[in-house]
């Protein structure tokens, strides 16, 4: 069988190899200009040695600490490393020498292209199953992303247990990743063209949401997602009646003794390229000045990461209503069990 390490370091040369459209993947809402023109920057051979689905660009990077698992050519890397700035730092871990030495021979050509004083990337060679061999220190993360790899590695727990500890508390794992309609048969994974292609180890989606609240992260929050057209007819008709999507999901590491309740939060308009609006996933869109009322896991993630200066949040145990009533604005003029009071029961 064909590692996946052999699949990618020598058996593929550009994404036009690849028999899927998984590295084709369009995000379903736009980029902000800022990640384009970063990602406009990346010189033309780390692009085309580019094996991802969809792009994990999460908002608010300046000065962060980030985490590529599966860094590749270092595409995502060379893009993030221009948002997060000199102050930054971004590091890249692949098992894949060929691509490490791709990712490694324009570190010095980035540096340059964003005028930084010194370069703000590393790149490791390693797995992502033992980041602290390789030299990724516990708690050290504000971020860490990922694309379409995880799908490749056997044991998927390990690899989430890992990514969990080397986040700081308030850390998120931000990543997009192949996952399958059902669960994928053992004879699949053994097929090496298919696991090289992320098809015999993409996860069922909702195996995945069990397993990283195993490990202790928060709930997903789906981002996107994307229909993944198999190209090869022999492969798709080994898949049978499995069919395969891309999704970015983020996820956080929140504080363990952390009591969760419910809340209104008000978005003030603050994180760089979404003066009006924060679309957080396809469920949470905060509007600037706008009360929104969120569980109590979602008023936890705002509260405890890097969001939280960009939000006013009042937090309740039991939902009050008079604090629910006064944050929405609602008042009722008269009320009367028998319906006979003037003027009847209204709101206002």
């Amino acid at each position: 069988m064909v590692s996946a390490m052999q699949y990618y370091g020598s058996r593929l040369e550009s994404t036009c190899d690849l028999q899927t459209s998984a590295a084709c993947s369009l995000p379903c809402r736009p980029m902000p200009k800022s990640a384009i023109e970063a990602l406009n920057l990346v010189h033309p051979e780390v692009t085309k040695r580019f094996f991802g689905c969809g792009l994990p660009v999460p908002e608010k990077l300046q000065g962060c600490r980030i985490l590529d698992l599966g860094s590749g050519s270092g595409r995502d890397c060379y893009a993030l490393s221009k948002l997060v700035g000199e102050t930054g730092h971004v590091t890249g871990i692949d098992m894949t020498e060929e691509l490490i030495l791709v990712s490694r021979k324009y570190i010095s050509y980035h540096q340059e292209k964003f005028g930084f004083e010194k370069p703000n990337t590393t790149f490791l060679q390693g797995y992502m199953e033992k980041l602290t061999a390789a030299g990724v220190e516990n708690d050290s993360m504000d971020i860490i992303v990922s694309n379409c790899v995880i799908c490749l590695c056997p044991d998927k727990k390990t690899v989430l247990r890992e990514a969990y500890k080397v986040l700081k508390e308030g850390g998120e794992l931000y990543y997009s990743d192949m996952y399958a309609s059902n669960v994928v048969p053992d004879h699949l994974k053994e097929d090496s063209v298919l696991w090289g292609e992320g098809m015999g180890g993409s996860l069922y989606w909702r195996d995945f949401i069990s397993l990283v609240q195993e490990v202790g992260f928060s709930t997903p929050h789906l981002i996107s997602a994307s229909h993944i057209e198999v190209h090869n007819c022999e492969l798709k008709k080994k898949a049978g009646d499995i069919s395969y999507a891309s999704g970015t999901y983020r996820l956080f590491k929140l504080p363990k003794k952390l009591e969760m309740s419910s809340g209104i939060v008000t978005y003030k308009g603050t994180v760089p390229d979404y003066p009006c609006q924060l679309e957080f996933d396809s469920s949470h869109c905060f509007k600037k000045d706008v009360a929104l009322q969120v569980d109590g896991e979602m008023a936890a993630i705002l509260q405890c990461s890097r969001f939280s200066p960009d939000f006013c949040i009042q937090k309740y145990g039991h939902l009050s209503p008079f604090l629910l009533a006064d944050n929405l604005g609602s008042s009722v003029k008269q009320c009367s069990k028998t319906g006979k009071a003037p003027g009847g029961c209204g709101e206002t």
